[in-house]
């Protein structure tokens, strides 16, 4: 039986007409797991039992699908994320194991129904953007067995390419879960730090560290995200979700601006099928809607220079440092030497390196109030195994040259598959936005992704028909919000409305009881309002509808000098708007002055950060 385990939607509707059981499909994974490892050994570092499986799928065929959302999807987890009853190794046989309990992610996952087939092999410590850095073989790309499929997540990327499982967990600091994407045709899902939990991961750097998602289509990685997602006070960097992680995704937009590198930030290292299949994607995006706009990314990679020049290397150290010294043979030499470069870091360059990444975060913050979402390729070109093994470190580098400064700088990635070049590999672009914007990602990912000839990693087959979309809001579908200044359309900071899945429903005006100071010294400069007992005037303003279950978080995230609270526009209404604490505003200029705050607005902007700071 041809169990499309590729597609949670088909999986489900067999389930619901009886076309197979969980046991059925436990079966057909053992049967696959099998013939896969007789072309590549080095997928595995562990496999759940099979009686073990098969009892645990009869389990769920007992217990039926009510209330589980991945009821009887067959998934995979690399081997540095914890799973009870099986040894978590981190590709060190000498560092192995045995967990009582699994790591959130995974108990969140088996508790919405689906079945964990084993652990997969990886760059050791997760250390490497390769895949051959393991005692346990190099798991290579299923396109042609010559090339590495990436790492540090390598064998839950070729698990889902050659449809072992539905979709696999990896681990992301520097673009391991979105390099073997891109070597392996697969989306690869890189989440905001903290969405997922990492309690029960063992730590590359712990700060930077997310839980990633590899699976063939869109749809599939946000039901994973779904049920794998949330707060957990067993990870100190664990944060709530500002946006709502449970649902249909949202459409993807009509009309956007996407950053394209400038040409002089773009290299590919001489890869013309690599570089001719992004520039295919960028002009696919542009049909979907995207306005390119040109971004210097020269401040991106003076971040990316941090990762492993800077002192993150030590946090490398601080997590396996003590166990590698104790054990010199247990580590991978290449892995070893830089996890233990860390020792020579200083605590003053750390707090110097610190410091400097804030400012470039400054530098780069400028790009988002140009630009929706970030297009970049997800690698700059492709090695094969004997070449990495040749020369590990620049080779290795090479490949993160778009990806190492998304995780320091606290942003949201998808990686995308772009089709393939006619040496028949693929190769992937990437979709970066700010933190909360992983469901918008995806959806904008998905639209991408289909505008190709696409195809379901490395299967051959079709994409899967895409699922529902979020709909438009019914009426009292969502909390109405007065919204003024640079929150509204078009402006610099509508994206955070936008993010938490709201939409403009009109325009407005204010009562005539406010007035509007100038707040030039906020980065970017925007407007207050305040109520007034006189000398007020009527306010432009726009009322943006929210989902309920997002307001609240919505709220607790606007910063001061703002807040929420109610707004009187002129048909006599009371809404909840934007307003600004009175002793802030104090002794700020009015920007009636300007001839309306729009054109104030956009001479601050003109003007810089340095030249405000400095007024």
């Amino acid at each position: 039986m041809d169990i499309p385990v590729h597609s949670i939607a088909a999986l489900r509707k067999g389930y619901a007409e009886g076309r197979w059981s969980v046991k059925a499909v436990a079966e057909a994974a053992l049967v696959r797991a099998a013939a896969a490892e007789a072309i590549d050994p080095a997928i595995w570092i562990a496999r759940v039992a099979a009686e073990q499986l098969l009892a645990e799928a009869a389990a769920l065929d007992a217990k039926g699908p009510a209330g589980l959302p991945l009821f009887g999807v067959p998934f995979a987890v690399k081997d540095n994320i914890d799973a009870a009853g099986l040894p978590t190794t981190a590709a060190c046989p000498a560092f192995a194991y045995r967990p009582e309990r699994s790591a959130t992610a995974v108990e969140r996952l088996r508790a919405a129904g689906a079945l964990l087939v084993g652990k997969t092999n990886l760059d050791q410590f997760a250390t490497g953007l390769v895949g051959v850095r393991s005692p346990y073989g190099a798991p290579r790309s299923p396109f042609d067995m010559r090339y590495v499929s990436g790492g540090s997540s390598s064998g839950s990327a070729v698990a889902v390419s050659r449809g072992l499982v539905n979709f696999a967990l990896g681990t992301d600091t520097a673009g391991s879960g979105r390099v073997p994407a891109a070597f392996c045709n697969l989306i690869g899902l890189k989440p905001s730090r903290g969405l997922i939990s990492a309690a029960g991961v063992v730590p590359a750097c712990q700060s930077l560290d997310c839980v990633s998602i590899f699976a063939t289509n869109a749809d599939d990685a946000a039901a994973a995200l779904s049920a794998a997602a949330g707060f957990d006070p067993a990870d100190p960097y664990s944060r709530a979700p500002l946006t709502p992680i449970d649902g249909p995704l949202p459409p993807a937009p009509k009309r956007f601006r996407f950053g394209l590198p400038r040409a002089a930030d773009l290299t590919f290292f001489g890869d013309a099928e690599v570089e001719s299949l992004f520039r295919k994607a960028a002009e696919r995006l542009a049909r979907l809607g995207g306005e390119a706009v040109e971004i210097d990314l020269a401040p991106f990679f003076a971040v990316a220079r941090l990762l492993y020049d800077g002192p993150w290397v030590a946090e490398r150290t601080a997590a396996v440092g003590e166990f590698l010294v104790a054990h010199p043979d247990a580590g991978d030499p290449t892995v070893a030497g830089i996890i233990l470069k860390g020792r020579e870091v200083l605590a003053p360059a750390a707090f110097d390196a610190l410091h400097r990444l804030e400012a470039l975060r400054r530098e780069c913050e400028s790009a988002w109030r140009q630009i929706d979402v970030l297009l970049a390729p997800t690698t700059p070109t492709a090695y094969t195994v004997e070449a990495v093994r040749a020369d590990p470190l620049k080779l290795n580098a090479n490949l993160g040259r778009y990806t190492n400064f998304v995780n320091l700088l606290d942003l949201a990635a998808v990686a995308v598959p772009a089709g393939f070049g006619a040496s028949g590999r693929p190769a992937g672009v990437t979709l970066i936005g700010p933190t909360h914007s992983d469901r918008a990602l995806l959806a904008l990912a998905d639209a991408l992704h289909r505008a190709g000839e696409a195809t379901v990693g490395a299967l051959g087959l079709p994409l899967p028909p895409p699922g529902p979309r979020a709909g438009a809001w019914s009426d009292g579908g969502g909390v109405d919000l007065v919204v003024i200044g640079a929150h509204m359309s078009g402006l610099p900071l509508n994206r955070q409305l936008a993010d938490v899945g709201g939409r403009c429903v009109g325009g407005a005006r204010t009562a005539p009881i406010y007035r509007l100071v100038a707040l030039a010294a906020l980065d970017p400069p925007r407007p207050g309002m305040v109520r007034v007992e006189k000398g007020g005037a009527s306010i432009e303003a726009e009322i943006w509808r929210l989902p309920t279950a997002a307001f609240g978080a919505f709220v607790a995230s606007v910063e001061p000098p703002h807040a929420i609270g109610k707004v009187a526009l002129d048909d006599g209404r009371w809404l909840p708007g934007f307003l600004c604490d009175a002793v802030a505003a104090t002794g700020q200029p009015d920007i009636g002055a300007y001839g309306g705050w729009r054109n104030w607005l956009a001479a601050e902007a003109e003007r810089g950060p340095q030249a405000r700071a400095a007024r």
